[in-house]
Protein backbone atom coordinates (compact mmCIF):
# COMPACT_ATOMS: atom_id res chain seq x y z
CA UNK A 1 0.00 0.00 0.00
CA UNK A 2 0.87 3.73 -0.57
CA UNK A 3 -0.31 7.01 0.98
CA UNK A 4 0.28 9.93 -0.76
CA UNK A 5 -0.66 13.06 0.62
CA UNK A 6 -1.50 16.26 -1.11
CA UNK A 7 -2.06 19.61 0.44
CA UNK A 8 -2.83 23.25 -0.73
CA UNK A 9 -1.89 25.56 2.41
CA UNK A 10 -1.81 29.02 2.98
CA UNK A 11 1.63 31.10 3.60
CA UNK A 12 0.58 34.63 3.43
CA UNK A 13 1.01 35.08 7.17
CA UNK A 14 3.67 34.18 9.31
CA UNK A 15 1.58 31.80 11.62
CA UNK A 16 0.27 30.11 8.35
CA UNK A 17 3.77 29.12 7.08
CA UNK A 18 4.47 28.18 10.54
CA UNK A 19 1.95 25.51 10.75
CA UNK A 20 3.00 24.56 6.63
CA UNK A 21 6.14 24.00 8.01
CA UNK A 22 5.38 21.63 10.80
CA UNK A 23 2.53 20.27 8.80
CA UNK A 24 5.20 19.24 6.11
CA UNK A 25 7.75 18.18 8.95
CA UNK A 26 5.16 15.64 10.34
CA UNK A 27 5.06 14.08 7.11
CA UNK A 28 8.60 13.54 6.82
CA UNK A 29 9.27 12.30 10.50
CA UNK A 30 6.61 9.43 9.65
CA UNK A 31 8.39 8.06 6.81
CA UNK A 32 7.34 10.23 3.55
CA UNK A 33 8.95 11.68 0.69
CA UNK A 34 8.51 14.50 -1.47
CA UNK A 35 7.44 13.42 -4.99
CA UNK A 36 6.55 16.65 -5.95
CA UNK A 37 5.63 19.89 -4.27
CA UNK A 38 3.00 19.81 -2.03
CA UNK A 39 2.98 15.85 -2.98
CA UNK A 40 4.05 13.42 -0.12
CA UNK A 41 4.14 9.46 -0.24
CA UNK A 42 4.99 6.88 2.21
CA UNK A 43 5.04 2.81 1.25
CA UNK A 44 3.13 0.67 4.02
CA UNK A 45 3.14 -2.70 4.35
CA UNK A 46 -0.57 -3.38 4.81
CA UNK A 47 -3.83 -1.46 5.08
CA UNK A 48 -4.03 -1.32 8.99
CA UNK A 49 -0.58 0.39 8.51
CA UNK A 50 -1.63 2.76 6.10
CA UNK A 51 -5.00 3.37 8.36
CA UNK A 52 -2.26 4.39 10.90
CA UNK A 53 -0.16 7.05 9.39
CA UNK A 54 -3.98 8.71 7.75
CA UNK A 55 -4.80 9.07 11.24
CA UNK A 56 -1.71 10.50 11.97
CA UNK A 57 -2.08 13.45 9.41
CA UNK A 58 -5.66 13.76 10.15
CA UNK A 59 -4.52 14.54 13.98
CA UNK A 60 -1.85 17.42 12.30
CA UNK A 61 -4.23 19.30 10.13
CA UNK A 62 -3.58 22.71 10.08
CA UNK A 63 -6.36 24.96 10.70
CA UNK A 64 -6.32 26.27 7.05
CA UNK A 65 -6.13 25.42 3.64
CA UNK A 66 -6.53 21.83 1.71
CA UNK A 67 -5.35 18.19 2.21
CA UNK A 68 -6.32 15.22 0.44
CA UNK A 69 -4.79 11.60 1.61
CA UNK A 70 -5.58 8.32 -0.76
CA UNK A 71 -4.45 5.13 -0.32
CA UNK A 72 -3.12 2.49 -3.50
CA UNK A 73 -1.98 -0.56 -4.05
CA UNK A 74 1.87 -1.32 -5.24
CA UNK A 75 -0.09 -2.48 -8.21
CA UNK A 76 -1.56 0.62 -9.29
CA UNK A 77 1.65 3.11 -7.70
CA UNK A 78 3.61 0.96 -10.08
CA UNK A 79 0.89 1.54 -13.46
CA UNK A 80 2.05 5.55 -12.18
CA UNK A 81 3.53 7.35 -15.40
CA UNK A 82 6.06 9.54 -15.06
CA UNK A 83 7.21 12.10 -17.14
CA UNK A 84 10.34 14.61 -17.53
CA UNK A 85 10.44 16.89 -20.33
CA UNK A 86 9.68 13.89 -23.07
CA UNK A 87 11.29 11.44 -21.06
CA UNK A 88 9.49 8.88 -19.57
CA UNK A 89 10.76 7.99 -16.02
CA UNK A 90 9.45 4.71 -14.01
CA UNK A 91 8.17 5.55 -10.45
CA UNK A 92 9.91 4.99 -6.98
CA UNK A 93 10.43 1.43 -6.11
CA UNK A 94 8.77 0.05 -3.14
CA UNK A 95 11.37 -0.71 -0.23
CA UNK A 96 11.69 -4.02 1.03
CA UNK A 97 9.64 -5.50 3.79
CA UNK A 98 12.52 -5.93 5.42
CA UNK A 99 15.98 -4.26 6.01
CA UNK A 100 19.16 -5.60 7.46
CA UNK A 101 21.26 -2.52 8.87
Amino acid sequence: MWVLAMFDLPTDTKRARREYALFRKMLLGNGFTQMQFSVYARPCPSQENADVHVGRIERSLPPDGEVRVITITDKQFERMRIFWGKLRQRPEQAPCQLDLF
